[in-house]
């Protein structure tokens, strides 16, 4: 499972944990490979002597393919090169999280922290030879295809790409916009072929609506690329106006973005305390606290999970969580939680390799774990999430088949969401 993790730094210690961001393998069909955590540039590339008997059989091997290869055009060195670099850091066993990143992939990375994206809307993932979607990008063509979490995408135009690497499966995805790309997906028991248009992609990270015939908000964070916080600010001045009873904070398919925006969503909600702890390679754990100035530290709060949520968005739900302020519904999500060091390459590609990593609030591992809800509930194989635009749709709920959601709701309206005053006193805020 390969997946991208990112974090940029830009000094100290905690400068570097607030600038954070994010790294996606985004296609240009938006794929956002990879959720991320966070990744530092390197200061320097440690020197390896290039002699000694691996080096030279790596070198026999190089040599041989070059001679004997039969298929001539297949024998290029760059991609000889990033194949065998990907190759290293697989046998490193780091699965999902340590990966090689190759000079496109980092510029599509560069243009989904942007919120600007090319393509058909998708994250996916490499899982034992096979590629995986990790999560749609809400109103994409991807979402509007019905691509669900754990799908796999088995053809592209007809070509199996079973057993492909991941660099090799995005170059068979990629395409200008306008242009159209075939799927064959299985997922719910079932082998589809989708045809996707590639588009231009606006990522609007923060939607909400209010749910029909409550007093109930139900706001959604896709993404937290560059500007998310900012933006549920407003969203959340918005909701003050007419102030709701509670807030259903939907991070379901949310790959995650910079770990900066993952701060400030959570603090929003938070009045005190941490929003997660950093732990080195030598055990040593670090603090990061919250923003003060929430608008929505006291409102009802539940927030719905499930596989395709990863990376900062599992950092904001296991902050909600371990303060007890919200509620957890759905499923257990996608166990993105390390920091990736970036250690860039000559020919613009970069090594991401793992050197930290992120825990909850009360020292809960996510790496490989993810967060379990406090309610576990899956949606049935027919049914898709219901988002705010899908609301504006209706007058009443009748007909709305998303059972998290409508779960959501019901412990909202019993009044068992999280624990805000009890949270509050906690964390020392006595408000």
């Amino acid at each position: 499972m390969e997946r991208v993790n990112a974090f940029i730094a830009k000094g100290e210690k905690m400068r570097e944990l607030r600038t954070a961001r994010r790294v996606g393998l985004l296609l240009s069909l938006a794929l956002s490979v990879g959720v991320a955590l966070g990744f530092v540039i390197g200061r320097g590339q440690s020197s390896v002597a290039g002699s000694g008997p691996d080096f030279q059989l790596m070198t026999e091997a190089w040599n041989l393919i070059r001679a004997h290869y039969v298929d001539r055009k297949a024998v290029k060195p760059g991609p000889l090169t990033h194949g065998a670099i990907a190759g290293m850091v697989r046998a490193l066993g780091d699965t999902g999280h340590s990966v090689f990143l190759t000079p496109d992939m980092r510029r599509m990375e560069r243009r989904f922290v942007r919120g600007k994206l090319v393509g058909i809307g998708v994250e996916v993932q490499m899982k034992h030879g096979h590629l995986v979607v990790v999560a749609p990008i809400d109103g994409t063509p991807a979402a509007r295809a019905g691509l669900s979490p754990g799908d796999l995408i088995l053809k592209v135009d007809g070509e199996n790409i079973s057993g492909m690497s991941l660099v090799q499966s995005i170059e068979r995805i990629e395409g200008p916009t306008g242009s159209t790309v075939s799927l064959t997906v299985s997922g719910g028991g079932r082998t589809r072929q989708v045809r996707l248009k590639r588009t231009s992609i606006k990522v609007r990270s923060v939607t909400w609506a209010r749910v029909p015939g409550t007093r109930v908000a139900d706001l959604r964070i896709a993404s937290f690329n560059d500007g998310v916080t900012a933006s549920l600010r407003r969203a959340l001045e918005a909701l003050h106006k007419e102030p709701p009873d509670g807030v259903i904070l939907d991070l379901r398919n949310n790959p995650g973005g910079e770990l900066a925006e993952a701060i400030g969503v959570a603090s929003q909600f938070l009045s005190g305390g941490n929003v997660l702890l950093v732990k080195d390679a030598r055990g040593k754990e670090t603090p990061v606290p919250v923003t003060k100035g929430g608008l929505a530290t006291s409102v009802p709060l539940v927030a719905l999970v499930n596989s395709g949520t990863a990376s900062a968005a599992e950092i904001v739900a296991g902050a909600l969580q371990a303060a007890r302020r919200a509620r957890l519904v759905g499923q257990t999500t996608f166990a993105t939680g390390t920091v990736l060091q970036s250690f860039p390459l000559s020919d613009g590609s970069a090594l991401m390799l793992a050197t930290e990593e992120w825990l909850t609030p009360d020292g809960k591992t996510i790496w490989h774990r993810g967060i379990k809800p406090d309610v576990v509930l899956a949606l049935a194989s027919d049914a898709r999430p219901v988002v705010p635009r899908d609301l504006r749709k209706h007058t009443l709920l009748h007909g709305v088949t998303d059972s998290q959601l409508l779960r959501a709701l019901a412990l909202l309206e019993a009044g068992q969401s999280g624990d805000s005053e009890r949270s509050a006193r906690r964390n020392g805020d006595g408000r």
